[in-house]
């Protein structure tokens, strides 16, 4: 599905664009932790567009942190995947964004997401299926949660794609502080013992980030550690 935006969006419109979302469950501070990465993936990072939703040879961005994902809409409008009237509805029973993505309702998501931890396996099988295809060029990107990388599947995806030496696949982990159970080393550290390639970086600095992520990492998956505020700040629950 193709649409078209009515005038070219900018970051600074992003704040505007989120708050045509009301109603209950916005999840506000799980989805504005994941703003400017998800806007810096898709302005200078990821090879896809409206009109490219159905190339094969696209690069694929998988949500797996699918939960508050009013900053995911909000960028999929500015882009022009998905029309902005759209967003005044958000949650609505009739309405095509729910409070989590439904890739058959949602232009441009490449996954529905619900329970924690799937996201990264459905990355690793995606990247294994390309590969099987001989469409080596495209890329997957996968945004995860601190939270959600308690997941033990999570643990077995980290561990079979590191010496798989899955070159396309990238994942994105957005740390705020919500994990439930500490990691020697940081988040970073466990990706490191897979054979992954690793970045941590500050979430909000845009310059960073487009560097994180383009890094070169031949043979390797790579992780980009996202680090910002820490939820417990927002006062909104942990574990998301």
């Amino acid at each position: 599905m193709t649409t078209t935006t009515e005038h070219a969006y900018e970051y600074t419109d992003l704040p505007r664009l989120m708050e045509l979302m009301t109603g209950d469950e916005k999840h506000g501070p799980a989805a504005t932790s994941t703003l400017d990465a998800l806007w810096v993936l898709y302005d200078r990072v990821l090879r896809v567009t409206p009109e490219r939703a159905d190339d094969p040879e696209r690069d694929r961005f998988l949500l797996s942190k699918g939960h508050g994902p009013m900053a995911y809409y909000a960028v999929l409008a500015a882009k022009g995947f998905l029309p902005v009237a759209w967003l005044e509805g958000f949650g609505a029973y009739d309405s095509p964004l729910g409070h989590h993505p439904d890739r058959l309702l949602v232009p441009g998501a490449e996954i529905g997401s619900g329970s924690l931890g799937h996201g990264l396996p459905i990355a690793v099988g995606t990247a294994l299926g390309l590969k099987a295809r001989g469409l080596t060029d495209p890329r997957v990107w996968v945004l995860v949660g601190d939270a959600e990388m308690d997941e033990g599947s999570n643990h077995e995806a980290v561990a079979y794609a590191g010496p798989a030496g899955l070159e396309q696949l990238h994942a994105l982990v957005i740390d705020n502080a919500s994990a439930s159970y500490a990691r020697p080393g940081g988040i970073a550290a466990r990706f490191e013992a897979a054979g992954w390639s690793t970045a941590t970086v500050d979430g909000r600095d845009h310059d960073a980030l487009y560097a994180a992520f383009t890094a070169p990492h031949p043979g390797r998956p790579h992780v980009v550690v996202a680090r910002v505020e820490p939820k417990e700040f927002s006062g909104e629950p942990k574990n998301a």
